[in-house]
């Protein structure tokens, strides 16, 4: 097995980072925040039943940062709008992904076009999404990973790593969760289809950007467990379609811009005419 390692000057680069405060507490080792890269950075995170949700801004390009929060080596596979970032395959868990040491964090900025690049991620409308324009549009709208510890003690390295398998369907599945009684499954179901039908149309994707220089190389990863220990999946969309899901609040009204009679207290002096001597 092996994994991509970034080199040393990216790996001074990504330490630079300053301690900025996490958006929630996961369960498991690694928070994943997405920065705007056009914006204000972190994109706050809203909760919407067992969901979170995040506001992009069409046109501008983004980063999912990465930071584990443990002593350990961690190997986290990406998942953008369904699909693997690294490869560009449908996502599963069982994929290659990024490895990060103890503390480590990282910024995984674009589709991994090779070993020296990245091409950006963009916010974009649905149809010219990468996702959309490769014929797989059925999980747009929504950033996810699947963490995974190590298995022994091997040598730790300096940088954060990406593991690439030899076989990417290696490992037993996991176990299927029991069948619903089916008075319970109509229920989901058409729970499902009433949020379906009430839901605004996604208004943004991912798109596959300019490229940019991301180095990496291989090195070796064994997973503890063909199943993660963590599984977050973080969905996204435009303001207004928060706004109409109910997820974010109402914009502040504008001050009333009608004409009024007594806009100032006193007659200020009219522009100096250039004409006049």
């Amino acid at each position: 097995m092996k994994r991509l390692i970034l080199p040393l000057f990216a790996v001074l680069v990504l330490c630079g980072f300053r301690p900025m405060p996490l958006p929630h507490t996961p369960a498991g080792p690694v928070y994943l925040t997405v920065i705007d890269r056009d914006g204000d950075g972190a994109l706050r995170a809203y909760s919407d039943g067992d969901q979170r949700w995040i506001a992009g801004e069409k046109g501008h390009r983004y980063s999912v940062r990465l930071r584990n929060a443990s002593a350990e080596r961690v190997l986290v596979v990406v998942s953008v709008d369904g699909l693997n970032a690294i490869t560009g395959q449908v996502a599963a868990p069982g994929q290659t992904g990024y490895v990060l040491n103890p503390w480590q964090t990282a910024d995984i900025s674009g589709w991994r076009k090779s070993s020296e690049e990245v091409a950006q991620f963009v916010f974009t409308t649905p149809g010219r999404s990468y996702a959309a324009r490769t014929g797989r549009p059925d999980n747009i709208g929504v950033i996810g990973m699947a963490v995974f510890t190590e298995a022994g003690a091997i040598a730790r390295d300096l940088s954060p790593a990406v593991e690439r398998r030899r076989s990417l369907a290696g490992g037993p599945a996991a176990p299927a969760a029991p069948p619903a009684p089916a008075a319970a499954e109509s229920a989901m179901a058409d729970s499902a289809t009433r949020s379906a039908a009430a839901a605004p149309a996604q208004r943004l994707g991912t798109g596959h950007g300019a490229r940019e220089t991301s180095r990496v190389r291989d090195t070796a990863f064994e997973r503890a467990s063909s199943t993660p220990v963590q599984q977050v999946e973080l969905r996204y969309d435009s303001a207004q379609n928060l706004r109409a899901r109910g997820i974010l609040p109402a914009p502040t009204p504008r001050p009333d811009s009608a004409p009024r009679a007594f806009p100032s207290q006193y007659v200020p002096d009219p522009p100096r005419d250039s004409r006049l001597r």
